[in-house]
């Protein structure tokens, strides 16, 4: 399979080139040639005899960076400068800032923002703590909270290698839902210690939005935090995932012409994203979801099951299916993968139903290729932006977040998300759905605000919701 080429592993590099006719483009063919793709030319300044041109290239790896820059320096009358990533430099000093609401040009401005003037703010809200709603950054700021032990599918680096995905959470809230968040990295595993100080920080936010943390400890914490606070705890890597396979499975399903409650669905992966995702198909009306895990189909009295894979049995395979997860697939009408590449094979993909829907979401390589069953399949997604149909958190918590805070939720329930799921479902119009256009585009900035009032809805009539919605 050819090299993907990305921006996210892009460069410039700095050059000097002899000024002569067709110097450039063997400079150009040199990156052709080492399988780079040349992207802005930029002049630099013009020196005697030579031009310097930053020159960007989209490239498919690190090492395939270097590939390139040692192309480029092979070329007759080419010298190279500096390589310089471009990624790293969008990271350099960090993506985020505070900016204050309120210019401070005047004593007067002084006296109000800060002192004397604050103290009669801090009163009137030691007096009735409610207020800090109206009065704080409270009523649009959101802690997202790592202890760097589950990061992306880099593992335990801990909470300084933590802090650059978290600053770029913060950037999609402000981003697509226009939440102020704040990067929360907490140098502790234990997990009554992450309770307690995410408890102690709490009233600061509005909401907390747990990232990263490793299972099982993540559904222990978010429960208990749950229980303590009165504000929205939400696990993103379990009910953002949930959310938008939820969203595309509806699309899916209009695609193939299948009901939820017809439906034989196996998840193989039953971390913190394949209970979640397994307990809202349920919600939403999915009566036979099989989970696998390592040691395949997990049904009621399996050797060995923990207290949370045991509760899950209790939720899933109705008729106690035992077998892998190979096995398992054969007639099933979905298939989704939260798992990693080999955890189900092609052959096995073939056993499914008629029209069958594979989601195989491992990143960056899914569990089966969609290569090896695009003559199969009737609708594929991964969680790649490469192929079609990605499935992207960044569909749901910004706008679920939006919507809790808006009304002032102490909670985001399981018809918060659903209704947020069939919201990212909605704003596929007929005329644009089909099998490779199930989920909207993470820029349509349609999704948000339809999600956020979707969730705010369903907070009102759940009874979670402390204030109606403002007017837009």
């Amino acid at each position: 399979m050819s090299q993907h080429l990305s921006a996210s592993f892009s460069a410039t590099i700095r050059v000097k080139i002899e000024d002569q006719p067709g110097a450039f483009a063997k400079l150009a063919a040199a990156i052709g040639e080492a399988g780079g793709s040349l992207g802005a030319i930029d002049l630099v300044r013009v020196e005697k005899g030579k031009k310097v041109r930053d020159v960007t290239v989209n490239a498919a790896s690190t090492e395939h960076i270097e590939q390139i820059a040692d192309a480029v320096r092979t070329v007759p009358g080419v010298e190279v400068d500096q390589v310089s990533d471009r990624t790293f430099l969008m990271h350099l000093g960090g993506k985020i800032e505070v900016v204050s609401k309120h210019p401070l040009k005047t004593r007067d401005d002084l006296s109000m923002a800060y002192t004397p003037g604050v103290a009669r703010v801090c009163m009137a809200i030691a007096e009735d703590r409610s207020k800090v709603f109206n009065l704080t950054i409270k009523q649009n700021t959101v802690a997202v909270v790592s202890d760097g032990t589950a990061v992306l599918g880099l593992g335990d680096i801990g909470p300084e290698g933590a802090i650059p995905v978290m600053e770029g959470k913060a950037m999609l809230f402000k981003e697509f839902g226009g939440v102020d968040a704040f990067p929360i990295c907490l140098a502790t595993k234990d997990t009554d210690e992450i309770v307690a100080i995410v408890t102690a920080i709490a009233p600061v936010f509005g909401g907390i939005n747990l990232e990263d943390i490793s299972a099982p400890r993540c559904f222990e914490i978010e429960r208990r935090l749950r229980e303590t606070l009165d504000i929205p705890v939400f696990h993103d890597d379990q009910h953002g995932t949930a959310i938008v396979v939820l969203a595309a499975l509806v699309n899916a399903l209009r695609v193939v012409g299948k009901k939820m409650e017809d439906l034989r669905v196996v998840v193989v992966g039953t971390g913190a994203a394949g209970v979640a995702v397994s307990k809202i198909l349920l919600h939403a009306g999915v009566r036979d979801v099989i989970g696998c895990d390592r040691r395949g189909a997990i049904h009621r009295g399996r050797d060995g099951l923990d207290e949370s894979k045991a509760a899950y049995a209790e939720l899933t395979n109705p008729e106690n299916l035992a077998g892998t997860a190979n096995e398992v697939l054969a007639g099933a009408d979905v298939f989704l993968g939260l798992a990693g590449p080999g955890a189900v094979s092609a052959e096995a993909v073939r056993t499914m139903a008629k029209d069958a829907i594979v989601f195989a979401m491992a990143n960056p390589t899914p569990e089966v290729m969609p290569e090896e069953i695009a003559d199969f399949a009737a609708v594929i997604a991964t969680g790649r932006s490469d192929y079609p149909n990605q499935i992207n958190n960044v569909l749901a918590f910004p706008g679920v977040f939006r919507g809790a805070l808006d009304v002032r939720a102490s909670q985001i329930t399981e018809e918060m998300k659903v209704a947020a799921g069939h919201a990212i479902a909605a704003v596929v119009s007929d005329d644009a759905l089909g099998a490779e256009y199930i989920v909207p585009s993470v820029f349509n900035r349609d999704v948000a605000p339809a999600v956020a009032a979707a969730a705010a809805s369903a907070a009102e009539q759940g009874g979670v919701a402390r204030r109606p919605r403002p007017a837009q």
